[in-house]
């Protein structure tokens, strides 16, 4: 993970893409439009090995700004797009419903909810502070915290 001085998490989601590039070109023979495996084994392949290096850590730079994040959902329509030979007229919006995936928004939400819940049920009364209930924090600047991530990506 790479974090700036100002936590906008832009270097580290570059790093993430193009790991994420690399990886989907040395696979492009298995997952390629010309492959011959199946849509399921694709997506199969899709969420064991490509889904993984960008979700790592996503609770912490979930928070980042939403341009960043397009980022990441860009590169994710554009793998999907070759590995399904999708033609260009399909919107974008369409794409993950049809296959049952999530978008990288949508992974935000529900692992910052699942992370809400744990906190929220551990075992360690320090841990639920982490939450921020009980005090009001103010800060000048304007952040996205992670209690806060659910309500901002599932509202779109």
């Amino acid at each position: 993970m790479h974090l700036d001085r100002r936590l906008t998490w832009q270097k580290h989601i570059w790093s993430k893409i193009k790991a994420l590039d690399a990886k989907l070109r040395s696979m492009y023979w298995l997952i390629g439009k010309k492959s011959q495996l199946t849509n399921k084994s694709k997506i199969a392949v899709y969420k064991t090995i490509l889904k993984p290096v960008w979700t790592y850590g996503i609770e912490p730079w979930g928070t980042a700004s939403n341009s960043n994040i397009e980022i990441l959902e860009r590169f994710q329509t554009k793998a999907i797009r070759s590995m399904f030979n999708i033609p260009k007229y399909i919107h974008n919006k369409y794409i993950p419903h049809d296959l049952r995936l999530n978008t990288v928004k949508q992974e935000i939400a529900a692992r910052s909810l699942k992370y809400q819940q744990k906190l929220t049920s551990h075992v360690n009364a320090l841990a639920a502070k982490l939450m921020g209930s009980g005090s009001t924090v103010y800060t000048r600047l304007r952040r996205n915290s992670v209690p806060n991530l659910v309500k901002r990506f599932t509202k779109e």
